[in-house]
């Protein structure tokens, strides 16, 4: 199957697309390729809604890097979550999955996040609306993608997303508030 024609299955949440993607080791690039179309999506709304705003200099930089980043450790950080969590507190009989099955299915959920290139749309609030929803239906996507790669059902799907979202949250929160070494 076609990457175009995957990303559009992946994005319309068919089951049998992350099946397929999850048995196949060379989708891998494929789900590297969309989420790094991902943070440039990202990257591009947030330095066109910096403009808007009027932020230039190294504030827009910093702003505009940290909006570039954020997908890929998303994706990362998040399938490793959902990985320790899935694999182990949340197992199910049928669970049997690895660390590349999880990375290949929430790769291809990031499709939906392409379209966050249009969270700069004016007026502000129609641009924040089309952010928000774009995020809602990633982060369903990435339900259907762990569910489809830890062989779950959709509950304990949406438990092993929330208590990684979680564990992800912690840890960047810990990260920002953790002294600097001197």
């Amino acid at each position: 199957m076609s990457l175009w024609r995957r990303m559009r299955r992946a994005a319309l949440l068919h089951a049998d697309t992350y099946e397929e993607v999850e048995a196949d080791p060379r989708s891998l690039r494929q789900a590297l390729l969309i989420v790094a179309g991902a943070c440039v999506a990202a990257g591009a709304a947030r330095y066109l809604l910096s403009l808007q705003s009027g932020v230039v200099g190294e504030r827009l930089a910093f702003q505009v890097l940290l909006s570039l980043l954020e997908p890929l450790v998303l994706w990362i950080a998040g399938s490793a979550f959902a990985l320790m969590v899935g694999a182990t507190f949340l197992r199910g009989p049928q669970t049997e999955t690895d660390f590349a099955e999880v990375l290949r299915t929430t790769g291809f959920a990031f499709t939906p996040a392409l379209l966050r290139v249009l969270a700069c749309v004016p007026p502000y609030t129609l641009g924040f609306a089309i952010d928000l929803v774009v995020r809602a239906w990633t982060f369903a996507a990435v339900v259907v993608a762990i569910r489809q790669a830890l062989d779950f059902s959709t509950p304990r799907a949406i438990a092993t997303f929330g208590a990684a979202a979680l564990l992800l949250w912690l840890v960047l929160w810990g990260a920002s508030v953790a002294p600097l070494p001197c």
